[in-house]
């Protein structure tokens, strides 16, 4: 076996590819990743880094491009660390990442599946309705877009082809305040300056738009003047906030959010129902998406409208009043307690009198539940992306639901969660993804585990 050393040139046919879109090939047995590649592609490449464990390489020239290679339709691609996918067309990326599913549930998670059906999407371009620009400051001035892949340096990205057409004015007139005021961009280094983010909400159904400023300071300059710029700029903002946030590191939300024009919500309709959304609350980001996926996750409950469903992870409620449609009673159980008093607001507006909500985490809702003599026939989780906890995973098992169906954004961290769910006598039923993230490197997976 030829030892690879930095710097070498070879051709290399790619065998397949990871779900950002990286190629990887072989050599002589030696795994080599080359990013940008795609499957059945003949490139000539050049050696770039050699790991403990991998072989990485970069494209000197691709000698024979895939059917499903694609020019890239943004000029901030690849340095842009948002988007991952757009040198290929949707059809070869709705693979990468069913593969990438599929891959993890047998992998990690131990299962057999007869297949695995992926959802895509009807748009891959605006249709996000959440917005998160980091500002910096380069060559003395501000600038805002997203971050460069593994980077905290800034891309000044403007139009960005995923977001709402709104994000662009709001962004570009942040900037002309803060260069007109003088106002200083924050420096994470030396955690010195002001501006740390422009965060965006906006409503697909309902068209109001939230804008949330993070600053390094309890008290933001030239408040005013930022609500008038912003207003000219944009006259559809419903409203905005300034969250300060004054910790060391990357975080992009502050704990306080501060009105400055308005109340500090928005509204929007899913699933035919009204959800009341502040800043921090958890809110999936593509709207048409997000119903298919609730309306799978729904349907794989089974609800008769006689069962008890408790949703841990509830956020402000979504998948919980989805549910309660159909069930006798649902428990939404979350541990923010803005998202809690959101989802009792939901549940009201909505005339849901047979949902109820708690801040508390799982083990306390078991012990809940088993105190009042109820025990849930359905048990539905979407954690964050590190998966459900050891203690969360113990609960459930402890409570017996017929039924666990589980949303997941990681696959890995999902397949390690159904693995252990499986260890304490559940089957994995059905697994689908649905993707709600088009060009990018994420993908969203509904499953179902029972009992019978």
């Amino acid at each position: 076996m030829k030892e690879l050393k930095r710097g070498d040139t070879l051709q290399v046919t790619i065998e397949a590819a990871t779900v950002d879109g990286t190629g990887v090939a072989r050599v002589d047995g030696q795994v080599v990743f080359v990013p940008g590649a795609l499957p059945g592609e003949l490139c000539r490449i050049r050696i770039a880094h050699i790991g403990r464990s991998a072989v990485f390489a970069e494209i000197l020239r691709v000698e024979q491009p895939s059917s499903h290679r694609v020019e890239p339709d943004c000029p901030y691609f690849p340095k842009c660390g948002g988007c991952a996918l757009r040198h290929m067309d949707y059809a070869q990326e709705l693979e990468l990442k069913r593969t990438h599913v599929h891959s993890c549930l047998t992998r990690i998670g131990g299962q057999t599946l007869a297949s695995l059906p992926i959802t895509g999407a009807e748009q891959t371009d605006g249709y996000r309705n959440k917005v998160q620009f980091p500002v910096q400051e380069q060559n003395g001035k501000p600038v805002a877009g997203f971050f460069a892949g593994k980077t905290h340096t800034v891309i000044p990205a403007a139009h960005c082809r995923i977001q709402p057409d709104c994000a662009e004015r709001i962004r570009a007139a942040v900037l002309d305040w803060m260069r007109k005021y003088s106002i200083r961009a924050y420096d994470e280094a030396a955690h010195t300056g002001y501006i740390r983010h422009i965060y965006i909400r906006f409503g697909a159904e309902s068209g109001q738009i939230l804008v949330c400023i993070t600053a390094n300071t309890q008290q933001l300059p030239k408040k005013k003047q930022l609500v008038q710029t912003l207003l000219a700029a944009e006259p559809g903002i419903t409203t905005i906030v300034f969250s300060p946030n004054t910790k060391k590191g990357n975080t992009v939300l502050g704990t306080e959010f501060l009105p400055l024009y308005g109340d500090g919500t928005i509204t929007d309709t899913l699933c035919g129902l009204q959800f009341r959304l502040s800043a921090p609350a958890f809110y999936q980001v593509n709207h048409a998406q997000a119903e298919r996926l609730y309306e799978k996750a729904a349907a794989l409950a089974g609800l008769t409208g006689e069962e008890t469903v408790l949703d841990l992870y509830c956020g402000t409620g979504t998948i919980t009043l989805c549910l309660a449609r159909h069930a006798k009673k649902a428990v939404g159980v979350e541990i923010i307690p803005q998202a809690i008093e959101d989802a009792k607001f939901n549940a009201a507006q909505n005339g849901m009198d047979n949902a109820e909500f708690y801040c508390m985490d799982a083990g306390a809702a078991a012990k809940l539940l088993a105190e009042r003599g109820e025990k849930p026939d359905v048990i539905v989780v979407d954690p964050p992306r590190k998966g459900v906890s050891a203690d969360v995973i113990e609960a459930i098992a402890a409570m017996q639901p017929q039924r666990v169906v589980y949303v997941s954004c990681d696959p890995a961290t999902l397949a390690r969660d159904v693995k252990l769910l499986t260890e304490k006598g559940y089957t994995l039923r059905s697994a689908e993804a649905v993707d709600l993230f088009p060009k990018c490197a994420h993908i969203e997976t509904v499953v179902l585990l029972s009992k019978f």
